[in-house]
């Protein structure tokens, strides 16, 4: 808390923004080299930005209080001309905090593409400036059995194993298709943090079956990651399986894999060889292997799915059901998902609330959602759907409906009163 932050590089402080995007209190840098810096959940500002926010606020007929830095009462992006705040590489321009969604006191630093504002990784741009010698490490393996189509260890449920060592010598076996997914960080000798993978190959017998590469993450997939990962198992257990194989929906660049889209085909009645190779963006790499027996037996079969309730990936889906409406396009899903929609029951609300899943489901962009309104309101303009919390979600009045645009099956929504104001910036 309160440590010095630097700019990376020369360029000029494009951008302050509070309360925005989970990142409290944060500054954006941009550099003539086609890349912007943004650091975030800032304690404070150097003296010129903070003077900076002080006439934004005063603009904006808003009060100008320190406390408000950390829980502001209303956002604010400011944007600044190249000749307002020029920075040299090494300046400093805040100091560090835990401002807006953060858990402890940190620096989180993103470095983007201006242009595209495509996420890059950051030693991509500052390579000399960080010392790195200690290989990745793998923590645990995943197996996923295709649902209907395959086993791992006599079962069709998702298991994960320790890695013990580099080599896993106790027995394995399996039948049909399975997908493998893996728990590993990279480290640094300097710092105590943990940092994803830069490569990760899986090989099966020698060949290639799955490999990223993760140097960049354009915007339009940036919610694509949680297809990557094992987000149930995330929001269960805090702790990210990373997969070796690729949903049928997810177009993340940085993922590539064969024809059987990383999926290994237990066909055969032999010991099947697979290896992890971890490599860091310094060339550090680790090894970890275990040998599957290709063993034949009885494949459960799947659960037979309640087809109105399933959406696909690969079209347009409309759901329906008394007071609600739900329009998830192309391009939303993963894979195809089987909801569990319900119901309750608000006799004294604006309408019902109603949730289309069990568990937190993200989509990778907006669907679209209409909700019945209940009662006679007598200013529908105030009008908006709220999801769990009351976050307020903007939406339109039309002929009895109330229309917004939702990211998450999970949560629950209903129609409520907007209760906060709204500036254009």
């Amino acid at each position: 808390m309160g440590k010095p932050i630097f700019a990376i590089g020369e360029g000029y402080v494009c951008r302050v923004t509070i309360g925005l995007y989970g990142f409290g209190n944060a500054v954006y840098v941009q550099h003539p080299n086609g890349y912007t810096s943004v650091y975030c959940h800032l304690k404070g500002f150097h003296p010129v930005l903070r003077a900076a926010v002080s006439r934004y606020r005063r603009a904006h007929g808003e009060r100008d209080v320190i406390d408000e830095y950390k829980n502001p009462s209303t956002p604010a992006d400011i944007r600044l001309a190249p000749t307002e705040y020029p920075v040299a590489q090494g300046q400093l321009i805040a100091v560090s905090g835990n401002t807006g969604s953060s858990q402890a006191p940190h620096l989180h630093m993103e470095v983007h593409e201006t242009r595209t504002w495509n996420m890059v990784d950051p030693l991509d741009v500052i390579p000399n400036l960080i010392k790195d010698t200690t290989p990745p490490m793998a923590h645990a393996f995943k197996a996923y059995p295709m649902t209907g189509e395959g086993v791992f260890n006599g079962t069709s449920q998702q298991q994960s194993f320790s890695f013990t060592a580099h080599h896993l010598s106790q027995p394995f076996t399996a039948w049909g298709k399975v997908g493998f997914g893996i728990w590993a960080n990279d480290y640094m000798e300097e710092s105590y943090n943990k940092y994803g993978v830069r490569k990760t190959e899986l090989t099966v017998d020698g060949n290639i079956v799955f490999s990223s590469v993760v140097d960049h993450v354009p915007m339009r997939c940036n919610r694509m990651v949680n297809s990557w990962g094992d987000y149930p198992f995330f929001r269960y257990a805090g702790v990210w399986f990373l997969k070796s194989f690729i949903e049928p929906g997810n177009t993340l660049p940085i993922l590539q894999a064969d024809s059987n889209r990383g999926m290994v085909d237990f066909n055969q009645e032999k010991d099947y060889h697979l290896v992890y190779t971890l490599t860091d963006f310094f060339g550090n790499q680790a090894q970890y292997s275990f040998t599957v027996r290709g063993q034949q037996q009885m494949i459960p079969p799947s659960r037979q799915r309640h087809a109105p309730w399933v959406l696909h990936w690969d079209r347009m889906n409309y759901f329906q059901m008394p007071g609600v409406q739900l329009a998830v396009r192309p391009g939303l899903l993963p894979d195809d998902v089987e909801m569990t929609p319900t119901v309750i029951r608000h006799t004294q609300a604006l309408s019902d609330a109603y949730r289309f899943s069990d568990v937190s489901y993200p989509l990778f962009d907006y669907a679209v959602l209409s909700i019945r309104l209940d009662k006679s309101v007598a200013d529908t303009s105030r009008l908006c759907i709220l999801g769990e919390g009351e976050r307020e979600i903007d939406a339109t009045y039309h002929d009895g409906w109330v229309t917004g645009k939702i990211r998450d099956l999970g949560m629950t929504y209903e129609i409520g009163y907007r209760k906060t104001l709204t500036y254009n910036r």
